[in-house]
């Protein structure tokens, strides 16, 4: 089923096409502050890895400044090698069975509300390391009642009974970023992801119960068509929750960026995201998967539009 969106503007003159010089709106201070001080000897201190590093988030200050954070399981090594992320790749190491305790700990510590799990990929298993986020959302509710999970899971390779094992414990919202247009995975993504996989992975954490929220990076060469089609192949299957952010090259070994979306087109694509019948988008330069995942949350429990 294809949804119509109610605004389609995008303007070509509001996209800046020189990548090698980031615009002023892209531009964000070193992470600084007490609380951001505390959070990082807090992580060190429990040998806990976060998205925010990893990644290298531009948001990194301002999210551990307000004491909240991403947290990466499954190690800091990942098995894929995608052109737009700079997480490191190769061999990964034995399953750390002590981690989702030390990751709830780290919750509870922080006094979180809502907490966002992630990790890296572990295609190396059959089960794409699915236990391990049942265990940590099982042991979060145990240190920190009230505070919502979220989880921001990778494909596991299609397998549907992984997807049940971490659905079984009733994550409040279940992520799971698409990252590009389709027409864009052969340039962007590596095997074996796949487009119409992660649509799929998102289709059955519906069936199965689940929020569902997903992801897009705008800037690597894509045309509006292209965004438009990814909104609406995300509508085919009931997704809630959006977020779109502008790719940033992590290093010149990655992807090299093609356009800079200002401000304002960041506000269209928001516009029309939500004419397609999301319960909520998250739009900007900086905008990430897991930013203001809390707010994205709460949209959840104020009715449909």
């Amino acid at each position: 089923m294809a949804f119509k969106p109610t605004r389609d503007r995008v303007k070509p003159e509001e996209i800046d096409t020189t990548p090698k010089r980031r615009p002023p709106w892209i531009r964000v201070g070193a992470p600084t502050g007490e609380t951001y001080k505390q959070v990082h000897r807090l992580m060190r201190s429990k040998s806990l890895h976060t998205v925010c590093e990893e990644a290298m988030c531009p948001n990194v200050g301002e999210c551990w400044g307000a004491g909240t954070a991403t947290f990466l399981m499954l190690g800091d090594i990942c098995t894929r090698s995608c052109g737009f992320c700079d997480v490191k790749r190769g061999k990964p190491e034995p399953i750390d069975w002590d981690e989702p305790d030390r990751v709830a700990r780290a919750v509870r510590d922080m006094d979180l509300r809502h907490a966002v799990i992630t990790s890296v990929n572990r295609d190396e298993r059959e089960d794409g390391g699915a236990p391990i986020f049942a265990a940590v959302i099982r042991r979060i509710r145990e240190l920190q009642p009230g505070c919502s999970v979220e989880v921001l899971i990778p494909d596991f390779k299609g397998d549907r009974d992984a997807l049940k094992k971490v659905i079984a414990v009733e994550p409040d919202v279940v992520n799971h970023n698409i990252e590009v247009p389709e027409n864009l995975y052969p340039k962007i993504n590596r095997p074996p992801a796949n487009y119409r996989r992660s649509m799929s992975v998102l289709k059955h954490a519906k069936e199965l119960g689940a929020a569902s929220k997903s992801g897009i990076m705008v800037g690597l060469g894509e045309k509006r068509e292209d965004i438009l089609r990814a909104f609406s192949d995300l509508r085919a299957v009931s997704c809630d929750l959006l977020t779109i952010g502008q790719y940033l090259q992590p290093t010149k070994h990655n992807a090299p960026v093609e356009a800079y979306y200002t401000p304002e087109s960041f506000q269209e694509l928001k516009e029309i995201a939500m004419g397609y019948g999301f319960r909520a988008v998250e739009s900007g330069p900086l905008v990430r998967s897991s930013y203001r995942a809390h707010r994205l949350y709460r949209s959840l429990n104020r009715g449909s539009h």
